[in-house]
C-alpha cells in the first residue's frame, strides 16, 4: 500500500521510512508529487497534523501520513511547542533555533531545565476521512547548556537523554527510533493501522 509522507523535512522522513519500512509500507513523500506544505495555522500538534495530512491526500489521492511535532519547555511555559521549526523566525535553520532555545535559558539553572519532545501522527485514509488514526508519543529529558553531537537533527545536541547518558545526537539511528517521540507514536499507529485498512 502507498502511502503520502507530508512532510519536507529530510530528518523526519529518514527517520519514518526507516520505521515504516520494517512493516512493509511504501512511504512516498511529498515532494515527489510536487505538493506544497501545507499551511499550519492550527493552535495544536493534532490541529496541524491533521491540516498537514489531508493537504497532503487530497493532492495526491493517496493515503497520508502527517507527523507534527516540537520541543515542550517548562521553564519556558511550553515554548517553543508548535512553533519549534520557526522558534528563531525565518529562515528557518536548526542551528538558529538552537541559539535562540540557549539564550533563553540562559538564566536558568540545570535542575530547572526539563523539556520533552511531543510527536503526534495522524494517519487518513483519503482527505475526508471522519475517523482519522492521531497517536501522540512523548520523549522526556533536559535542555544541555551546549550542543554534544553531531547525529539527529532539530534540538538533538541540546536534548539530554538521562537514561542513555547522552544527547540524542549521540544515539545511533536505531536507539533513537526506539527511544523517541516519534518511535513510540509510529508504534501505536502501527498497532492501530491493520484495523483502520481492514475497516474498508
Amino acid at each position: 500500500m502507498n502511502i503520502v509522507l507530508a512532510s519536507s523535512n529530510k530528518g523526519k522522513i529518514s527517520e519514518l521510512n526507516a520505521l515504516l519500512d520494517s512493516v512493509g509500507l511504501k512511504v512516498v513523500p511529498q515532494s515527489e508529487f510536487a505538493i506544497s506544505d501545507a499551511d499550519e495555522a492550527g493552535l495544536t500538534f493534532v490541529e496541524n497534523a491533521l491540516i498537514k495530512a489531508r493537504h497532503a491526500s487530497r493532492e495526491s489521492g493517496l493515503p497520508a501520513i502527517a507527523d507534527d511535532s516540537g520541543l515542550e519547555v517548562d521553564a519556558l511555559q511550553g515554548a517553543p511547542g508548535i512553533y519549534s521549526a520557526r522558534y528563531a523566525g525565518r529562515p528557518t535553520s536548526d542551528e538558529r533555533n538552537n541559539e535562540k532555545l540557549l539564550n533563553d535559558l540562559s538564566e536558568i539553572s540545570e535542575p530547572h531545565r526539563t523539556a520533552r519532545y511531543h510527536c503526534v501522527l495522524v494517519y487518513l485514509q483519503h482527505a475526508e476521512d471522519p475517523t482519522p488514526l492521531i497517536c501522540h508519543g512523548v520523549w522526556e529529558g533536559e535542555i544541555l547548556t551546549r550542543p554534544q553531537g553531531n547525529g539527529g537533527f532539530g534540538y538533538d545536541p541540546l536534548f539530554w537523554v538521562a537514561s542513555e547518558q547522552c544527547s540524542a545526537a549521540e544515539l545511533s539511528p536505531d536507539r533513537k527510533n526506539a527511544l523517541s517521540h516519534r518511535g513510540h507514536a509510529l508504534q501505536k499507529l502501527l498497532t492501530a493501522l491493520p484495523a483502520k485498512v481492514r475497516s474498508l
